[in-house]
């Protein structure tokens, strides 16, 4: 039975990778339950497959053995095409109902029958979004925020808001991605204010059904900044009094509401060390008001600046919550970065997952595209992301969850590049089951979102996603080299970036060190600033010493000299130029590949349309990093 061409292709994005509905209804059976909310989730299970599963009768089966969670069994009998889906929750239903229908897209063929079970990995797959009140998004490149504050009211919101989120909730249950923070962490007080509380019931109550459960990013400071209270102090008994009514409030709401994300004490945000408090001190505070409702506190570790001032950025996390390890209260998380500067197109893995042992912790990964040419380069984060857990295994490691910066806007396609969609739906993938790989994420997205196409084609276009977090790193800061970009908006190079006025943690020259002898960072313990000695063995001796140090974290690690030879003969200063003339090159090498016609008659017009244009404007900036990088270089170096 061949797939039929779907119907509701919009050419311009704004379904995502959603599945295409068909032309005739099929024949799905669904389980009767009392629950309501469990109700209205196999009701969406149901009509996603009768709207686009194109073989013969699926029944939903809700059972009593496997295990409890939100996995599920799909058994597929080719003699008719049919299928079982199988879980013991709703939810698994739904997930379930999502696995069938991609598989049906990306397989090979439909004449054997199938068979397999899947469960998520992690318990917590979370977005974080970066938007504030007044729509703006912090590290947005899509437009405006998603949540239309002014179209929701107490007891509703408008019907084109709704069909919007109803497509971002579809999104994110289709790939697994069970729980949001709806706001920026650098938060505004007026967010646990009554009217936008009242408004976040509206957002809850829409998502529930699709498993996604609602979560607020708090400033710590907001008692204080209402004027309920006379100070933000964790240990004052009218402040925690405080956050219990707070707390108290927020679940007659939204009595699923997950709990809070919080930024403390970083980059100018209160905390509690403005009261010569611990961050444990005001994590537990906070985790004490949560506790009845069963709620949870995520506080994140990106912290500098504060209380080591001088000490290598790098170091800073680790220095700052080790001696807290174990102080934390259990329903209290811990959220790191992947590496321990910010995002940066390449870094080791953050030190801190090797020393907090005693403490609950999640993964922070940034979907957006902040360092990595935002949306104007074409740059899929899976191979970043699955390098992270090549040394941070997050089930091994015992991780509770995995954050992502969301890319999100209210561009209609989401997602500003048509090809950053595929970051967002690689993180969920990623975040239910991490042992996927790259490639396989790719081919999905792909077929998913522009339909199947000839192989060969489809292959070029999964090499060059592959590629291309590698070009961006070639092109950008290769061998190790980091945060050198333009100030504040960290779009293009900015080398001699230095201003008296900003903390030099912030100046491009802190972090590359360039001078006539040499360049890079010396972060060894025994010439540099030990951060070595923060990584577990044998990473730590790895990185220590020059010679053993990959050549992908040289940079990172060592300042190196000039004519230093890498392992293939070339000098470090050749090298360079190697890293930079192979990012560009490559750029250029995707876009002849756009224009092919074959690409040209695979990928809608609109969507190819701006991709091409989108190209040209990467592989330009390519060449302004080259240029401007190399120069800048080799100026310092005397020539």
């Amino acid at each position: 039975m061949s797939p039929e061409p779907p119907v509701d292709n919009d050419g311009v994005g704004a379904t995502l990778w959603l599945p295409r509905k068909t032309s005739t209804p099929a024949h799905v059976v669904c389980p009767k339950v009392a629950d309501r909310n469990a109700a209205a989730t196999i009701a969406i299970a149901g009509r996603e497959l009768q709207e686009s599963w194109q073989g013969g009768q699926v029944t939903l089966r809700l059972v009593s053995e496997g295990c409890d969670n939100d996995g599920y069994h799909i058994k597929y009998k080719a003699a008719d095409h049919s299928a079982v889906v199988s879980a013991r929750r709703p939810l698994g239903l739904l997930y379930g109902a999502y696995a069938l229908l991609r598989w049906q897209a990306t397989k090979e063929g439909n004449d054997r029958d199938a068979d397999w079970t899947s469960a998520p990995a992690l318990q917590r797959r979370m977005l974080n979004h970066w938007d504030n009140p007044d729509g703006s998004v912090e590290r947005g490149y899509a437009g405006k925020s998603i949540w239309k504050w002014e179209q929701i009211t107490k007891n509703g919101m408008t019907d084109s808001l709704r069909q919007r989120l109803t497509i971002y909730a579809r999104a994110n249950a289709s790939v697994g991605i069970n729980a949001m923070v709806v706001n920026n962490v650098n938060a505004s007080p007026k967010m646990v204010t009554r009217p936008y509380l009242e408004k976040l019931k509206v957002i809850a109550d829409l998502l529930r059904p699709y498993g996604i459960q609602v979560w607020l990013s708090i400033n710590f400071g907001s008692p204080l900044a209402l004027h309920e209270t006379k100070t933000a102090d964790p240990l004052d008994a009218s402040v925690q009094r405080w956050w219990q009514r707070k707390a108290r409030e927020i679940y007659k709401l939204i009595p699923d509401f997950g709990g809070f994300l919080v930024k403390a004490n970083s980059e100018g945000q209160p905390g509690p060390g403005d009261y010569h408090r611990s961050h444990a001190d005001g994590a537990n505070m906070l985790a004490d008001a949560l506790k009845p409702y069963g709620g949870t506190v995520i506080w994140r570790s990106f912290v500098y600046g504060a209380n080591h001032k001088g000490e290598d950025r790098v170091m800073q996390a680790v220095s700052e919550f080790k001696p807290m390890d174990g102080l934390f209260h259990d329903n209290v998380i811990l959220q790191s970065k992947n590496g321990p500067l910010d995002f940066q197109p390449r870094e080791p893995y953050a030190p801190i997952f090797d020393n907090m042992t005693k403490t609950p912790q999640m993964a922070e990964l940034q979907i957006t595209q902040e360092y990595t040419g935002q949306s104007l380069h074409l740059v899929y984060l899976a191979p970043m992301w699955k390098e992270f857990f090549s040394y941070v295994d997050p089930v091994a490691r015992g991780l509770k969850g995995i954050a992502g910066v969301a890319n999100t806007g209210d561009d209609t396609n989401w997602c500003g590049h048509p090809f950053s969609q595929s970051n967002w739906y690689a993180f969920g993938r990623l975040a239910w089951d991490p042992s996927l790989t790259s490639q396989q994420i790719a081919h999905e997205w792909l077929l998913q979102t522009f339909g199947r196409g000839d192989s060969v084609t489809v292959a070029a276009l999964e090499d060059m996603m592959l590629s291309s977090r590698e070009a961006c790193v070639d092109y950008m800061m290769p061998l190790g080299l980091h945060h050198i970009f333009a100030f504040d908006h960290h779009y293009g190079p900015e080398p001699d970036g230095y201003k008296a006025e900003y903390p030099l943690e912030w100046c491009p020259v802190y972090y590359h060190k360039a001078d006539k002898q040499g360049l890079g960072f010396d972060r060894t313990v025994a010439t540099g600033s030990g951060a070595t000695a923060q990584y577990r063995e044998p990473y730590r001796s790895l990185y220590e010493n020059v010679k053993t140090c990959p050549e992908q974290y040289l940079l990172w690690f060592h300042h190196v000299a000039w004519d230093y030879r890498l392992a293939n003969g070339r000098t470090l200063w050749q090298s360079l130029c190697d890293h930079y003339d192979a990012g560009v090159r490559r750029v250029a090498a995707y876009r002849v590949l756009w224009q092919s016609p074959a690409v040209r008659s695979y990928v809608d017009k609109v969507q190819w349309q701006q991709v091409d244009k989108l190209l040209g404007t990467q592989l330009n900036n390519a060449r302004l990093w080259q240029h401007t990088c190399l120069d800048y270089f080799n100026g310092v170096r005397g020539y």
